[in-house]
């Protein structure tokens, strides 16, 4: 998911300079609402390859890998671009059967990858995901970076189901415990956001795990609320609409970094200079590996975003 946001910005700034592109996304079907999202991408193609993997041996994967292989060849392709450079992302863009270009050898996490594209650019590994891609695109089809990164994506409508005043959206799960931030401390801010800006508390989930982590959470404080069962999209307008977000790392803390909304990231067990939110006037990473961000410094850090309580 974070991958697929990432990208946003590379293509917003892509279709400046080439407003004629037609553009198609391969992407996980788990994930294709998100590619869906931005307003200058013509068509998404599903790609399964989480669910490929799990059963590779079945006649019907082979089908499914056949049938993508032919509907990537019906169209000609003046440019692939693998801006993921894995080998799961570099084998069906070179099925696609346009020319490839990717990030070199020396660029990316598996650098077998590299093999399977017609043309690689060497990109610093150590600038973020972000400024890679914009590069990664800029170079292949020969513009210059300028300015700020821009998402380019905006909130759908807002959902029914919302309190009627402003919220806050607490992002408390994430893929492992060691990027957990504790349980009191969501409450304790729960607590005090509610008390100190009027702000009702509102936990998503998306697995049983987690939804009973936010139960656990939205009981202790009258008022709060855990929100129903959401797809991608309505997610979007969840997040887009709230009057702040603090999440730890997940990917919808990076939707909401594409929304500019008031947004602080924590990070407890990976490097926010790698993989951390695009930090903008809305938005800022705190915490690092082995770091446990205090409650004080989420709420100082939120105070000081662009458009929070203005």
């Amino acid at each position: 998911m974070g991958d697929l946001i990432h990208t946003w910005p590379a293509i917003t700034e892509l279709v400046k300079h080439y407003p004629n592109l037609n553009i198609s996304w391969l992407a996980e079907e788990n994930f294709a609402d998100i590619a869906r999202l931005h307003p200058a991408v013509n068509q998404v193609i599903p790609l399964a390859w989480r669910r490929w993997r799990g059963r590779i041996l079945s006649p019907s994967t082979w089908r499914e890998i056949r049938q993508l292989k032919q509907q990537l060849r019906m169209m000609h392709w003046d440019m692939v671009i693998d801006s993921q450079g894995l080998l799961k992302s570099a084998i069906p863009a070179r099925l696609a059967g346009g020319p490839v270009a990717g990030f070199d050898w020396r660029s990316i996490r598996e650098p077998v990858a590299s093999l399977l594209y017609n043309k690689t650019y060497r990109i610093d590994w150590q600038q973020a995901a972000v400024a890679r891609n914009r590069l990664l695109f800029a170079r292949a089809f020969g513009y210059a970076v300028a300015g700020d990164a821009q998402f380019g994506i905006r909130p759908g409508e807002r959902a029914e189901w919302l309190p009627a005043g402003s919220y806050v959206m607490l992002l408390h799960a994430t893929s492992r415990a060691s990027k957990e931030w504790p349980e009191s401390y969501w409450i304790e801010l729960a607590r005090r956001l509610n008390a100190d800006y009027g702000l009702t508390a509102i936990y998503p989930w998306g697995n049983e795990h987690e939804r009973q982590r936010a139960e656990r959470l939205a009981q202790v404080q009258a008022g709060a609320m855990v929100a129903p069962r959401m797809t991608l999209t309505e997610a979007a307008g969840v997040l887009g609409h709230a009057a702040a977000v603090v999440g730890v790392d997940t990917g919808l803390s990076h939707l909401a970094n594409a929304l500019d909304v008031p947004l602080v990231a924590i990070y407890t067990d990976t490097d926010p200079k790698r993989t951390g939110v695009c930090e903008t006037p809305y938005a800022v990473n705190i915490g690092g590996v082995g770091q446990r961000p205090s409650i004080d410094e989420v709420l100082s850090a939120l105070s000081s975003r662009q458009g929070f309580q203005q």
